[in-house]
């Protein structure tokens, strides 16, 4: 899937390395996928605390004379995509403030459902906000804590919260990190020698070389100083709600999250939707780069030749400047690219993660026939159809603009849409024997419209639609 829906965030956090801010910086890079809007470092050498944040992918944030002011042996950083607040320089993280009770800043991957309310309520007493994002609340409410202990100013205020959140936090001598009780989004812990690391996902670990430790649990708050890690779990145990997406789409296949392998996951996703919609054909391609995995399981399920027959351009973002509305049929082309030596006169199977709103998908179909020749095309997709938009940082369409919903959940109707010849959706059941973990379970809401969180109502009627807002949907 490479133009539809939108996880928010990636974070990082480093404590006791000389080089924090260098290595916030690399693992940066590694999530990068989590977010392309804008990204930030604060880094803290327990006297002061320094920060550089600015719009744009990681690369063109920083530089070396940057990296070069980020000083001290703590760090945390933050890549973004907007779901809740606008894509604004003010709303960049990490989110810095200085308190009666010292300096903080925090980074926040997820989305609070009950953040309109608790900004209100915090206005009505005074609190003078500088962002539109709901990290700021959080923020707010642990200024407003009366105790110099960060642990216990970090469960008070998450304790008022709602909703998802993976979170770092860095003091002048501290570093923290929480996730929330249902663990919707990931997050881990490792070692680098004597210096730790939280990440959202592992391969930012990788590419430092630190030593996978664990996940930080949901629910769990982590406190990390000279003394070494302290774990509290203030909170009522809640059945997870692991979100599905990140095996899906959102995490790298690299990556090793709710105690599964990305990739493998993926793999089973295909076989499955091999097993389930087979098809005479002569080869699979997939939709770069996301729908790979799961093509190779589905080659592996049926036997037939997995082949490279769409080529992604890698130095194009998930978002573009189209200069005028003469030229913008190009869109797709810009970022793909149809092999035609290798579709024409074929029958194809197209794997792809998910179908949003099927604008692109259909492009995309266009192009296999049209550029690259193909006799036929058949799509299939590693998940059921969305049906649902997501309330816990995930940017969405709203429910009548997503493509299962706007054709009556006809199937049939929405293959004709897209001009495949055939089309195949995995289903719920599939989709669970593929993720199976005896430890936990998952949020499927963008499926089934059970949300395991509750949320007000005028939540559900905003849609979280800033997804519209891009020129290439889905």
């Amino acid at each position: 899937m490479i133009f539809s829906l939108k996880e928010a965030c990636g974070i990082v956090g480093i404590y006791g390395h000389p080089e924090a801010a260098n290595l916030a910086y690399l693992c940066l890079y590694a999530l990068q996928h989590r977010g392309q809007e804008s990204a930030g470092i604060v880094s803290s050498n327990g006297r002061m605390m320094y920060s550089h944040r600015a719009m744009g992918l990681v690369q063109e944030v920083f530089n070396r004379e940057i990296l070069l002011q980020l000083k001290g042996h703590t760090a945390i950083g933050h890549t973004r995509y907007s779901t809740i607040g606008q894509s604004l320089l003010k709303n960049c993280q990490p989110f810095a403030i200085d308190s009666t009770r010292g300096r903080l800043a925090l980074a926040h991957n997820g989305n609070l459902v009950n953040s309109q309310e608790l900004r209100k309520e915090l206005e009505d007493r005074g609190a003078i906000f500088q962002s539109t994002v709901d990290t700021e609340i959080i923020a707010h409410l642990m200024a407003s804590v009366h105790s110099d202990a960060l642990a216990e100013r970090i469960t008070a205020a998450l304790a008022r919260v709602r909703g998802a959140f993976s979170l770092v936090f860095l003091s002048d001598h501290q570093l923290a990190a929480a996730r929330d009780p249902w663990g919707f989004r990931p997050l881990v812990l490792g070692r680098l020698k004597d210096a730790y690391v939280i990440a959202s996902e592992t391969c930012a670990l990788d590419l430092i070389e630190a030593r996978f430790e664990r996940e930080v649990e949901p629910g769990e708050i982590i406190i990390i100083d000279d003394n070494g890690v302290q774990s509290f779990k203030p909170f009522s145990p809640q059945a997870s709600a692991f979100c599905v997406f990140e095996h899906i789409y959102f995490a790298r296949p690299d990556s090793h999250i709710f105690g599964q392998n990305v990739h493998q996951v993926r793999l089973r996703l295909g076989e499955k939707l091999a097993r389930l919609h087979p098809v005479d054909a002569d080869m699979v391609i997939s939709v770069p780069d996301s729908g790979r995995s799961a093509s190779l399981g589905y080659a592996r399920g049926s036997g037939l030749l997995y082949e490279d027959g769409l080529v992604r351009n890698h130095y194009v973002g998930r978002t573009f400047i189209e200069p005028s509305q003469s030229i913008r049929h190009f869109g797709v082309k810009i970022k793909l690219n149809a092999v035609r030596s290798v579709l024409e006169g074929k029958r194809v199977v197209v794997v792809d993660d998910s179908i949003v709103r099927g604008t692109t998908c259909k492009k995309i179909v266009s192009m296999l026939r049209e550029l690259g020749g193909a006799k036929e095309v058949h799509m299939r997709i590693s998940s059921p159809p969305v049906s649902h938009p997501c309330f816990y940082g995930v940017d969405t369409p709203t429910r009548g603009e997503l493509a299962y919903n706007e054709m009556n959940e006809d199937i049939e109707k929405i293959r004709g849409f897209l001009g495949a010849d055939t089309l195949g959706y995995l289903t719920i059941s599939a989709v669970r024997e593929a993720v199976a973990d005896s430890r936990s379970s998952y949020c499927e809401a963008c499926f089934t419209g059970d949300y395991p969180v509750e949320f007000p109502e005028a939540l559900r009627e905003k849609q979280m639609n800033l997804f519209l807002q891009e020129i290439e949907k889905r």
